[in-house]
């Protein structure tokens, strides 16, 4: 790669110089993603997995919960059962409504 700093303008030497300190301060990241994918490939070949060989803890992700129960103003307003119970929910339930009303 020849670059010929002297003919470019300042706004090109600062976007280059910008660029430059990018790849520099993201090098070291990539390269370790890169070694440890490899590592978790050769892993994965002799049948464990990278978590079981580092005593890493292994993350999962919750699935989003399926809607339990519509807003009768507005049934795109739905609410699965989990966590706080939203002001309409409760609100339908002041009003005499019971949660089977409102179940989806």
């Amino acid at each position: 790669m020849d670059i010929n700093l002297n003919s470019l303008s300042l706004k090109e030497l600062k976007d280059l110089q910008s660029q430059v300190a990018k790849a520099v301060a993201t090098f070291e990241d990539r390269k370790r993603k890169e070694a440890i994918a490899e590592l978790e490939e050769i892993a994965r070949a002799k049948g464990y997995s990278w978590a079981e060989l580092t005593g890493a803890p292994v993350i999962r992700k919750r699935a989003a919960a399926a809607p339990k129960y519509a807003n009768p103003a507005d049934k795109s307003d739905t609410w699965s059962g989990r966590g706080r119970k939203p002001r309409w929910f409760e609100a339908a339930l002041k009003s005499g409504m019971s949660p089977e009303d409102l179940s989806v």
